[in-house]
């Protein structure tokens, strides 16, 4: 304990960013050799300039860390070191990991077998639908889904993974004990019981906008891979992609409308050379040399009535409008309206937007 104590010290000590903790730790041997260390001694570390130096020392970091350790047992969340067996091996690799990392949840020894599922926070029922199937794809083929508990996409990518029974790491902008966006208690509730939420903030740490770019290179350090599912050419998902690339890890794009701005990113990062994939086995092939964990069966289709089944057939191809399925099945619209509701209620079929339906 008394070791943590120093981890979450320097952790928290301004100025000392993850960079300059490994700097620091490398030149004293430990956390608590960087604060034994004297102020001439922390002055010959690159980065350690007067005013660093002085704030360390006027830090007091056993009072923090003390209402922080209390906090985090409040919260249920587990502190987790890069010198724990317990910390990622994919982000123990990239040139700044966080130094530690809150979790809610677990993270186990098949994680570092991830890809990152991104992209808007405002998705087309197109992008929405892609998201949900490509990580739902990839759950069922023992791969971790990471993203980072946003609206959109995010959501999506989570929902998608969680559908498949399998796991999903969500990465935060804030503390762990700060549910933002707050529609997302559920999600945050299941992601944590189905794989782990995590962030390297102290808690709480509110949602900055400043705080999600750090957040992104945490994503991508997470995974052998991004995907980005619609993203326009100032999205957040671009700079998670440029992380991903500047750590060595591949880079996949979902092609979208080229008339829609919500797409020009990720049209973009296509015609860079990021691998074009519409299905979560354009991802597989890309990993195919890496073992996978025994997968579930894929779920057996749904029991349904002949008119039930000829709606749900209908949405094979991707969401329609109800227009759409009345006149392909021939059906009257009470009769759909009355089909569709209970495929809903069943779990079966989702309803987007603008009365337009998709299977679930």
């Amino acid at each position: 304990m008394k070791d943590l104590y120093h981890w979450v010290g320097l952790t928290m000590a301004p100025g000392v960013g993850s960079v300059l903790f490994k700097r620091l730790t490398q030149a004293f041997g430990s956390p608590e050799g960087v604060f034994r260390a004297s102020p001439k001694d922390l002055k010959r570390v690159e980065g350690m300039g007067a005013k660093v130096v002085a704030s360390l020392k006027r830090f007091d970091w056993k009072h923090t860390v003390e209402k922080e350790l209390r906090l985090s047992e409040k919260n249920g969340a587990k502190l987790v070191t890069w010198e724990d067996e317990e910390y990622p091996v994919n982000l123990k690799q990239i040139y700044d990991p966080p130094p530690l990392l809150y979790v809610l949840g677990s993270l186990i020894p098949q994680d570092p077998i991830a890809v990152a599922v991104v992209g808007s926070r405002n998705p087309t029922t197109y992008g929405q639908l892609a998201a949900e199937r490509i990580s739902m794809g990839l759950s069922r083929k023992g791969v971790t889904v990471v993203s980072g508990l946003a609206r959109g996409v995010d959501s999506c990518a989570h929902q998608g993974a969680l559908a498949a029974g399998g796991r999903t790491i969500g990465v935060l902008g804030c503390g762990v004990d700060i549910i933002y966006p707050p529609e997302n208690r559920d999600l945050f509730a299941r992601v944590a019981a189905q794989g782990a939420v995590i962030s390297e903030f102290p808690l709480g740490t509110p949602p900055d906008s400043d705080h999600f770019p750090i957040r992104n290179r945490v994503i991508s350090g997470l995974s052998l891979g991004v995907a980005v599912v619609e993203a326009t050419l100032r999205s957040g998902s671009l700079i998670t992609a440029r992380f991903a690339l500047d750590q060595g890890r591949d880079v996949y794009a979902v092609p979208g409308n080229v008339d829609s701005a919500r797409s020009e990113g990720a049209n973009r990062l296509i015609k860079e050379g990021a691998k074009l994939v519409t299905r979560a086995e354009d991802i597989l092939e890309e990993i195919h040399h890496i073992p996978r964990p025994a997968i579930p069966a894929t779920p057996p289709q749904p029991k349904l009535s002949e008119e039930e089944s000829r709606v749900y057939l209908t949405l094979e191809q991707g969401a329609l409008h109800i227009d759409q399925i009345i006149a392909r099945t021939a059906l009257s619209s009470a009769k759909i309206s009355a089909i569709l509701l209970a495929l809903e209620l069943a779990g079966h079929v989702k309803q987007f937007p603008g009365m337009r339906f998709a299977k679930a």
